[in-house]
């Protein structure tokens, strides 16, 4: 959910200048446009039980539906800024909306969970086009910095409300009708929008001194493929199997070349000599590592209420308003505490937040299916990603020189987009083996009936203990559910602990990581973070780039 790199333009001449013509027309298309791309993204967290049900789908399986939205966002996005600077804001956001709509089509229609993964993946690439194709092309149409601070906070607070409520409109469309249907009413949004972006945006671009970095995108893209492929295979397929290693080791090379290739490049899609500042530094780490903790904690809590508990798709959704609704109300005072707290102050508070509310989770009682325990958990995690989103870019942004705030802000977001993808990857993986684990312990030792015994050691060897969870009352190997459920349990209860022991690594890390450096607000300097609106967009995900007029 990150913009290309580039320099912020102050457009101070012409300040207070009369609005563009087709203003209007395009801050609504904009803010149209993103909240459908965060719709697409958020939409699985309240199907993924139902779609465990009808698909027949085991652990590893239901993670690539999340993993394969956010990969397409991380792998593609610096690549799409540019090609809207050359070619178009509106054409790329009415492409990308138009990707978005087959790609819901195809994941509507799918048959099996392997086309689910390729209607994710669509989507990923729509919202990948859509995201920094909107809010360039709503900050093109603005003539003052006060008339583009209030274009993008409206920008922002779209994007934070698709997140908040898009759980839940899957969830009641999926109620009423079946999770198709939801993916059906995401196209009926997507092609509204598309309609809107073509009629009312007003077209832009800046093809000045911008280029692709092919040699770039396609080593990264390839090396995170990789590597991510490895780590969400391992658990089920075993971490010493063949295509597990060649995976991961091919992985790593890639992603080695890629830093070779970047070093030489003339037009980077990342910037490493960012990384020698050390502040800088720090607020990436944290960046990585805390959104990691955020979006693992999320897709834990929607395997916790979905695939593990079987709960109603509405009961699903509504711990999401705790997680993601925060990060929309409380966008104001986040804003105006950026002038008040230094934001590394406000990092290190929001993350340990985060860690509490995810040791909290740890303690839940799989076996009680009340959403009552999930209140506090989910707020504490909610209220510190509100605090901690903003944070890490207005932290990147005060510590380089305004020359390079716009390869700073556009490097932080694709980092913290990063550490999404990776959030679902790892805490399945850690959930997903430790739950095997503790089930076939507990089988071996189990009193079962001998024909139930057999078949939920078959069941759990090709689908794991969510598979024999899912099996009917009287099936062969249904005896051995509550086994199954422990398991499930104990794996997602360790997997809300690896999220707090990421979300504290984070805290200590912004804590101790910013000793001896200087402590300013970001009001007191000249970068996007300190403008309150555009500090805010820059958390929800993406920071700004003005053309020059």
């Amino acid at each position: 959910m990150s913009l290309d790199t580039g320099t912020l333009a102050s457009q101070g001449p012409t300040a207070g200048a009369a609005r563009t013509p087709g203003y209007a027309g395009t801050l609504a298309a904009a803010c149209g446009a993103v909240f459908v791309a965060q719709v697409a993204n958020a939409l699985p967290a309240s199907l993924n039980g139902l779609l465990q049900q009808d698909l027949n789908t085991h652990g590893s399986q239901l993670t690539w539906i999340t993993a394969a939205f956010m990969i397409a966002v991380v792998c593609f996005e610096f690549t799409f800024g540019v090609l809207g600077d050359l070619f178009g804001r509106r054409r790329l956001v009415v492409a990308g909306t138009a990707l978005v709509a087959v790609g819901s089509s195809v994941a509507a229609l799918a048959p099996d969970v392997r086309v689910l993964w390729v209607g994710a993946a669509l989507n990923g690439l729509g919202a990948g086009a859509m995201f920094p194709g909107s809010l360039t092309a709503a900050t093109a149409v603005t003539r003052s910095p006060r008339e583009r601070a209030r274009a993008v906070a409206l920008w922002s607070g779209f994007l934070s409300a698709g997140a908040a409520l898009s759980p839940l409109l899957g969830g009641v469309f999926a109620k009423v009708g079946s999770w198709r249907g939801s993916f059906w009413v995401l196209v009926g949004l997507a092609l509204v929008s598309m309609v809107l972006t073509a009629t009312l945006a007003t077209e832009s671009r800046e093809p000045e001194g911008r280029r692709l970095d092919v040699a770039g995108q396609i080593t990264f893209a390839l090396g995170l493929i990789l590597v991510l492929f490895g780590l969400v295979e391992g658990p089920e397929s075993g971490w010493t199997t063949l295509p597990v290693m060649l995976s991961l080791l091919l992985g790593l090379c890639v992603l080695a070349a890629f830093v070779v290739v970047e070093l030489g490049a003339r037009s980077p899609i990342f910037d490493l000599k960012l990384f020698r500042n050390r502040a800088f530094t720090v607020s990436s780490l944290a960046a990585v590592i805390g959104m990691l903790a955020f979006l693992g904690a999320c897709f834990t809590t929607s395997m916790w209420l979905g695939p593990v508990q079987h709960q109603d798709p509405i009961r699903v959704a509504v711990p999401f308003l705790l997680l993601q609704g925060p990060a929309f109300v409380l966008v104001p005072v986040v804003a105006r505490l950026l002038h008040r707290v230094p934001a590394s102050r406000l990092l290190t508070v929001g993350f340990t937040l985060m860690a509490l509310g995810c040791l909290m989770g740890s303690r839940l009682d799989v076996h009680d299916p009340g959403l009552g325990a999930f209140v506090a958990p989910t707020l504490l995690i909610g209220v510190g990603f509100a605090l901690t989103v903003s944070s890490v870019t207005a932290v990147a942004l005060d510590s380089v020189p305004p020359k390079l705030a716009g390869m700073a802000s556009a490097t932080t977001n694709m980092l913290r987009d990063l550490g999404f993808a990776l959030g679902p990857v790892v805490v399945g993986a850690v959930a997903l083996s430790g739950a095997g684990s503790v089930f076939a312990s507990g089988l071996a030792g189990a009193d079962l009936p001998a024909a139930h015994l057999a078949a939920a050691r078959q069941v759990g060897e090709a689908g794991g203990p969510i598979a024999v969870n899912s099996l009917p009352p009287g099936a062969p190997g249904s005896a051995a559910h509550d086994l199954a459920l422990d398991a499930l349990g104990s794996g997602f209860g360790t997997a809300y602990l690896v999220c707090g022991a990421a979300a504290a690594a984070a805290a200590v890390l912004t804590a101790v990581g910013m000793l001896g450096l200087p402590s300013h607000r970001s009001g007191e300097t000249g970068t996007a973070a300190g403008t309150p609106a555009l500090g805010a967009a820059a958390g929800a995900g993406t920071p700004v780039r003005a053309p020059v007029r």
